[in-house]
């Protein structure tokens, strides 16, 4: 393990490994937790799926206790943009809820996040979700060895752009990830290209567009966690890490590695 300039963290192969099982753990739970998902089902009892599963796959929750986070998921439902805490809210049919995860393997975090459809839901929302998981997936094919943090960014931007008029949150960003769940450097979801540290092997990063139906501006609720969208406009949040290989792109919280999303786009796969 190293550092890169801007206090970047570049991690060892067998490092990236541990991170992959640590993904793997977060991928699985988060498949499970949309199983989960229904009306009547309430976000303190996902939390506590959740929890079960990370600690039975050997892993710890890395949400749990993080600067006095009472749950091992955030579930942010509707209006809540991300870091809604668990409870006794009740899903109901029509509302949509975010679900991100983090899990621990041997000091190595692994981090990413899901929307969910409760029942039937209108049809801007599906399309809110569809976008906001398909910039995610854009931002990531954008990164390549010798390109720039903000190539993300930049791609991330431009498929939102391009389906609609969305709000993108700007207040809050993806994130290198390694030996702690936050690092540097920042990935803004929106920006101009050709900025910020070099991706370069043993980088690992956290992309997550959050994206609404209306406005990009953001309220603090009094718990000092829940973000909320400022119009009460609905949001979607998805979140992968990954990495680039010399041989790829390696998506290390999905269960495929990325493989098929980055093959759809031309982008080489370079898990192991």
């Amino acid at each position: 393990m190293g550092l890169l300039d801007r206090g970047v963290e570049i991690k060892a192969p067998e490092q990236i490994d541990l991170m992959r099982k640590a993904g793997l753990v977060v991928g699985r739970t988060l498949e499970l937790l949309r199983g989960h998902v229904r009306a009547g089902v309430s976000t303190g009892e996902l939390d506590g799926i959740a929890e079960d599963h990370i600690r039975t796959s050997g892993a710890t929750p890395s949400f749990l206790g993080y600067h006095g986070f009472p749950a091992s998921i955030c579930a942010s439902v509707n209006d809540e943009v991300v870091h809604g805490i668990p409870g006794d809210r009740v899903l109901a049919d029509g509302d949509v809820v975010s679900i991100d995860c983090g899990a621990i393997v041997d000091g190595w975090h692994g981090d990413a996040a899901i929307t969910v459809a409760v029942g039937e839901v209108p049809a801007d929302l599906t399309a809110l979700m569809d976008v906001t998981e398909q910039s995610m997936w854009r931002g990531i094919a954008a990164a390549h060895l010798g390109g720039r943090v903000t190539d993300i960014s930049h791609a991330v931007e431009r498929h939102v752009r391009s389906q609609g008029s969305f709000g993108i949150v700007e207040d809050y960003t993806g994130h290198g990830i390694g030996s702690a769940m936050h690092q540097p450097p920042d990935v803004p979801n929106y920006g101009r290209p050709g900025k910020g540290p070099r991706l370069v092997p043993g980088l690992a990063l956290a992309v997550e567009p959050m994206i609404t139906l209306g406005t990009k501006e953001t309220d603090l609720l009094e718990d000092e966690w829940t973000v909320i969208t400022t119009d009460g406009s609905r949001a979607a949040h998805f979140e992968h890490t990954f990495t680039i290989t010399p041989e790829g792109t390696w998506v290390l919280t999905a269960l495929d590695g990325g493989e098929q999303q980055l093959s759809a786009l031309g982008v080489r796969f370079g898990g192991r």
